[in-house]
């Protein structure tokens, strides 16, 4: 039976980690939470009937525009799942944008912003997701949750994105790192992924050029990094 409620931020391209995170979603589902700051994909397949087609398990596929790394968006739409629905059970934080430019062209102010919707964004996530998800009810009696994040293999080491969006996903996972171990006992979870190059609407240049040299084979796809996303 569908029964979770679940919220997917960075979701708008149809061919990102978001979108697809949806769709592995879905067979556990009794509504989705479809978040971004530009909807007009959602909206588009929304107006054309294309959701219930495409999620036909899930009871209410709802369509958010907002900002990630908004505390007033971010509870928002967390406290409409369990006004709604009563339970949280699945925050998959995984908006994010990649930057970019020679070193010395990245202002300050560009400089945080990558670092604001990347790493912020999971803070906020995790700060109004866990007193959800720890709510009880008669269907859901005892606390419990999943907060997932979109980390990156340049997190992890050099030479695998701009500076400030790998210092962005450094963050991430150590912000990670330090809340699953303040979570613990609580009855939620969280981690992250740290997918390597994924063809997705915000690496298209980047894998064009990879097609162009030959070397695309090495690309992963979004659907290959759900698996790990959805146990």
């Amino acid at each position: 039976m569908n029964t979770k409620v679940i919220i997917i931020t960075g979701a708008n391209s149809p061919k990102g980690i978001g979108r697809a995170a949806a769709h592995h979603f879905a067979p556990t589902a009794r509504a989705l939470y479809l978040c971004d700051l530009e909807t007009s994909s959602l909206e588009a397949a929304q107006a054309e009937g294309e959701m219930r087609s495409a999620f036909p398990g899930v009871d209410d596929v709802r369509v958010c525009r907002f900002d990630a790394a908004s505390e007033e968006h971010v509870r928002a739409v967390v406290d409409d799942a369990v006004g709604r629905f009563g339970r949280l059970d699945v925050f998959f934080a995984n908006a994010g944008v990649a930057g970019g430019g020679d070193d010395d062209e990245v202002s300050a102010e560009g400089f945080m912003d990558v670092l604001r919707v990347n790493a912020l964004s999971v803070y906020l996530a995790a700060k109004h997701a866990t007193p959800a998800m720890r709510k009880t009810s008669a269907a859901k009696p005892h606390p419990q949750g999943t907060i997932i994040a979109t980390a990156s293999v340049a997190g992890l080491r050099s030479g695998a994105g701009p500076p400030a969006y790998s210092a962005s996903k450094a963050a991430i996972i150590s912000l990670v790192q330090t809340l699953s171990y303040r979570l613990t006992g609580t009855g939620v979870r969280i981690n992250a992924v740290c997918p390597g190059l994924i063809e997705t609407g915000m690496t298209a240049p980047l894998y064009e050029a990879a097609r162009a040299r030959g070397s695309e084979g090495r690309i992963e796809s979004s659907s290959f990094w759900l698996r790990a996303v959805v146990m």
